[in-house]
């Protein structure tokens, strides 16, 4: 039983639902960021879960490797077929299955996207909150266990996920959770599956919680003279409990880029980008007492934008950093890298990550969801500078080792992948054994999504 096999067995179930063409192996290759490319030997489009259920039963007969893939945008290598097998493009699973606005949930299939789930729900009033930027897959965004701009109040994905069904590698269907609000009932497995990174199921349906849309929106931009003072106030902001709905803080390099790509005239200095939301009272009030506190640390240019067409354009800016970014350095690849620490450690964290990257060759703008701990740096390597990649690497490497010291975690939403294998067991300890006694357990030919996570995988 091998690989071919399992594909030739597919290709009987599967149709023309089963591509080799060399544009659909190399499109489920490629990386975001700067990994080599790793093609599957086949791409196969399910559209029910007893497609998914039959291609895990096939493939577990035969010892294929599986590699789940929505969107494509995750940035640790995360969909790469390393061991080769098949990819599950999830483009044709994109529906959403109902809509209970009674009890502000959906469910859906894991292919639908953000966007398209909360233009679907643009007559009901309500909305789903996970904004990760990018306009990615619901089922990869709960594999994956996003987070984004609006976390500091809406939650994770983690908190926004009620139920799952998964398909487990022999090709079992199990459903986790339910459509209640809580329960003490048995493990928690919808837990477990989040943030598996398709190394433990493949996650065929999803009830998310939804929101409803507020009344009022006001979003602001405001400058600072040095990284610190816009760190300190953000955490001045989320002490005194001013109820922002994103808080983000882009670095003087990365508003260049921003300026560049987006059009915007932002001085070149350290910002923070703020949003909230409520009634048109409470949303002016809020945003009056942030502009109290953050005068505190040394605010300026105070920009604030209520229409829709302005606050569209601010959040564009920011969504299309990365690609902002990589403008300062053409022709570069990057080695983007997140770590999360506690709030009151995060001025520390910046700060000695900026000193880092200045005392470094390589460009790596700094920007992050910084009311929940979280940043990023975007280190820009030329491909044909043979050290930038390992000079990149030492500095990623820094940034998680300090998180680590500072009480944090190597990731607060980028994920592992294989990008930060390395890591794991500085983080986990035995906890990390663990993790692959689970993975072991769930599935013992090592099937799903080999190479990540996990040691030994």
């Amino acid at each position: 039983m091998t690989i071919e096999t399992a594909i030739v067995a597919l290709s009987d179930v599967l149709g023309d639902r089963l591509s080799r063409s060399k544009s659909d192996l190399d499109a489920h290759g490629m990386s975001e960021t700067h990994f080599a490319p790793a093609p599957p030997d086949a791409v196969a489009y399910p559209e029910t879960t007893d497609d998914v259920s039959r291609i895990m039963a096939i493939c577990h007969a035969h010892g294929c490797p599986v590699v789940a893939f929505g969107a494509g945008t995750a940035l640790e290598g995360h969909t790469s077929a390393i061991r080769g097998g098949v990819s599950l493009n999830f483009s044709r699973m994109n529906k959403v299955l109902s809509v209970h606005p009674g009890d502000l949930e959906a469910v859906v299939q894991p292919g639908l996207t953000r966007e398209e789930l909360n233009r679907e729900l643009r007559n009901t009033g309500l909305f789903f909150s996970v904004d990760p930027g990018a306009n990615a897959s619901l089922g990869g965004m709960a594999a994956t266990r996003a987070s984004g701009t609006t976390a500091v109040r809406y939650g994770t994905i983690r908190e926004n996920i009620l139920a799952l069904e998964v398909v487990l590698a022999d090709g079992r269907v199990i459903r986790t959770g339910s459509r209640a609000k809580k329960s003490s009932s048995g493990y928690d497995l919808t837990g477990l599956f989040l943030g598996s990174e398709g190394t433990l199921g493949i996650i065929t349906e999803l009830t998310v919680k939804l929101r409803g849309q507020p009344e009022a929106i006001s979003a602001g931009v405001c400058g600072f003279d040095a990284i610190g003072q816009a760190v300190e106030a953000v955490v001045a902001v989320i002490q005194m409990g001013v109820p922002v709905a994103r808080i983000e803080f882009v670095d003087t390099e990365a508003v260049r880029a921003v300026n560049g790509y987006s059009g915007t005239d932002l001085p070149e200095r350290p910002h923070l980008f703020v949003e909230f939301h409520g009634s048109v009272a409470s949303a002016a009030e809020d945003a009056q007492r942030f502009a109290e506190v953050v005068a505190d640390f040394g605010a300026s240019d105070v920009r604030v934008a209520t229409k829709t067409e302005e606050r569209s354009a601010l959040w564009t800016a920011r969504h299309h950093a990365y690609w902002a970014c990589l403008g300062l350095r053409p022709g570069a690849t990057a080695v983007v890298t997140d770590v999360c620490v506690p709030i009151s450690k995060l001025a520390e964290a910046v700060e000695e990550t900026r000193a880092d990257i200045a005392a470094s060759w390589i460009p790596g703008p700094i920007l992050g969801h910084v009311g929940d701990g979280n940043f990023h740096a975007i280190l820009l390597v030329d491909p044909k500078a043979p050290d930038d990649l390992g000079e990149a690497k030492r500095l990623a490497g820094r940034m998680a080792e300090r998180a680590l010291r500072l009480g944090g975690t190597i990731t607060g939403e980028h994920g592992i992948g294989m990008g930060k294998l390395g890591y794991m067991e500085a983080e986990h300890g035995a906890a990390w054994e663990v993790m692959g006694e689970i993975k072991r357990a769930l599935d013992p030919a090592g099937i799903l999504n080999p190479g990540k996570v996990v040691r030994g995988n």
